[in-house]
């Protein structure tokens, strides 16, 4: 499927949910005066969607990719941090949203490789979407196919001179 805006895209939108989830969990007292952890894991969610968003409006496959890997990165990052918090006993009472927060990013993570392998496989015409493999491999395609065009043209001409020839002997 081809998505016009990034806002279509749906581990976008699971990226965002991620998001708004850590800014809730985050205003937990808990969370206060354990140093930068709360910061330092909603600007890891939030650099999810945002470097989906960046890469799609690039407009390169290059670009795309590079940042669909910078947004996997941050989901691991907010992963990461759940490990963190879920070991820190004050934070015993948030275990739940802990792992749902995991699950949410693990999830993204894995939506975000599907895409990227996907992309790096893709035969799909445009700019966005071509590497310097696939184009390659479309351009020898479409120089086959004109050549086989020409070849049976060719062959066509031939039978009907053939028959022509039949037909005046």
């Amino acid at each position: 499927m081809k998505y016009e805006n990034f806002e279509d895209v749906p581990v976008w939108n699971d990226g965002v949910d991620l998001t708004v989830r850590v800014f809730e969990v985050t205003e937990d007292p808990a969370f206060k005066g354990r140093g930068d952890i709360a910061n330092q894991i909603q600007r890891a969610a939030l650099s999810v969607p945002n470097n989906i968003a960046e890469g799609f409006e690039r407009g390169t496959t290059p670009e795309l990719l590079q940042f669909l890997y910078y947004a996997k990165g941050s989901a691991g990052e907010v992963r990461s941090i759940c490990h963190v918090i879920g070991r820190i006993k004050a934070f015993g009472h948030l275990k739940s949203e802990i792992s749902d927060l995991k699950s949410a990013a693990r999830s993204i993570s894995r939506q975000l490789g599907g895409w990227a392998f996907a992309l790096q496989e893709s035969d799909i015409k445009g700019t966005r979407h071509l590497t310097e493999k696939s184009k390659q491999a479309y351009h020898q395609r479409d120089a086959a196919q004109v050549f086989m065009e020409d070849l049976k043209r060719q062959q066509e001409e031939r039978l009907e001179q053939l028959k022509r020839q039949r037909e005046q002997q």
